[in-house]
């Protein structure tokens, strides 16, 4: 699926994938976010940490007539305040969208996956 934007030169088609990777970038970039999470959380209930090359599976993009929805599946760093860290996860996306591809932004959901441990040995 692609979401093609039109301009006086003539017409750009993006691909959902792309726009829903830009968007994981900007959210395991954010403070507080240990990573990405799937979607589809494992049967026993552990959600599973995705890789730099699967953040669009943690990510769902739904175009409305030129509108986007942005739905996030995250997992959260113990200790951090659960709120701030989805207000600024939201904030960073939608910046990041808006500049990058010039996309209205209607919606973005967070949905908190898991909370671990911030690994601090880096």
């Amino acid at each position: 699926m692609t979401l093609e934007i039109k301009n006086e030169l003539g017409s750009i088609d993006i691909a959902i994938d792309v726009i829903a990777n830009i968007a994981g970038e900007a959210v395991v970039e954010s403070y507080g976010v240990v990573g990405m999470a799937s979607r589809h959380q494992v049967r026993d209930g552990f959600a599973e940490l995705l890789g730099k090359e699967n953040y669009s599976r943690g990510v769902v993009v739904e175009n409305n007539d030129g509108l986007l929805d942005v739905d996030l599946y995250i997992i959260v760093g113990y200790g951090v305040k659960i709120s701030e860290v989805a207000n600024n996860v939201q904030t960073s996306v939608k910046y990041r969208l808006e500049k990058t591809f010039g996309l209205t932004i209607n919606t973005i959901n967070i949905h908190v996956q898991g909370v671990r441990m911030i690994n601090t040995d880096e």
